[in-house]
């Protein structure tokens, strides 16, 4: 009986090693899409207007040599109130910039993009975001209690319905990492959010130590680009055993020429407020 059991092994290794056919499958490229990167974000402090909107179209999935940045659109912001219109202008790499932005807390823009015979539209209104009150490090409230974690203080505002994205970066990392909020269970009180990196050996990622830098950007978001934002980062981790495929999430930005030629991306307007810090011995 062992001697059968062996010879059956052998067999089925050696048909198994034998079967080296290389099997091509067609993989079938979507529509070619244009893809807005459109946030207009007004920095605390700053006159805010100094801003730029990126053009580019979407790839099959194996090209890596396409080159994808749109040149000769023609893209206008446009105050909703008063009708005043602010052209940014093509620099010829995909990015369109302009000097005389006028940002107005609370106020509707509407963006249009003329390419390619299309024009898309999106409307976004300026949403403010409270102040950075506080920066510090601790090692208590993260998942790791041996490990440093920052924290970022603020009032959230007294009105209901406030959003916010956070993005964290260590200097020197090539990725940030983002984050959101809503207010829904923490209105008009104190908030310490705070942010941790956990290690991750088979990524080669390391926590916080003494001496690393990280950017702080807290942004006051619209309620629509909070549901768009969240289920974007919700997908960046990839696709695991229990996970939901990831699919392409439409943004606000509206073909109203031919609207099943949609855009990815999204027209957002924020206020935005920086800090950095630097991680010390404790």
């Amino acid at each position: 009986m062992k001697t059968i059991l062996k010879f059956t092994l052998i067999v089925i290794i050696i048909l198994s090693s034998a079967c080296t056919d290389v099997v091509d499958v067609e993989v079938q490229d979507g529509p070619i899409r244009l893809v807005v990167e459109a946030s207009l974000d007004w920095e605390k402090g700053t006159p805010g207007n100094n801003q730029s909107i990126r053009l580019r179209t979407s790839t099959p999935f194996f090209e890596t040599n396409t080159t994808t940045d749109v040149v000769g659109a023609t893209v206008v912001v446009t105050n909703d109130s008063s009708n005043e219109e602010f052209v940014f202008e093509d620099q010829n790499n995909g990015e369109y910039l302009t000097t005389g932005f006028e940002p107005i807390m609370g106020q509707s823009y509407t963006l249009q993009i003329e390419y390619n015979g299309d024009i898309y539209r999106a409307t976004e209104t300026m949403t403010p975001v409270t102040e950075i009150t506080n920066v510090f490090q601790d090692r208590i409230d993260g998942f790791d209690d041996e490990e440093l974690e920052v924290h970022v203080v603020f009032t959230d505002p007294i009105e209901e319905g406030n959003n916010y994205l956070f993005r964290f970066k260590r200097r020197g990392d090539l990725l940030p990492d983002l984050e959101v909020a809503e207010d829904e269970f923490i209105n008009g009180n104190e908030i310490d959010w705070w942010y941790e990196i956990e290690e991750d050996e088979d990524q080669n990622i390391l926590p916080f130590m003494p001496g690393d830098v990280v950017d702080i950007e807290m942004y006051g978001i619209s309620r629509d680009y909070y549901d768009y934002i969240k289920i974007l980062i919700s997908q960046l981790g990839g696709v695991g055993l229990f996970e939901a495929t990831p699919v392409a999430v439409r943004g606000n930005c509206i073909n109203v020429t031919n609207p099943e030629n949609y855009a990815f991306g999204y027209f957002r307007l924020t206020e935005v407020d920086k800090a950095s810090y630097t991680f010390i011995e404790d």
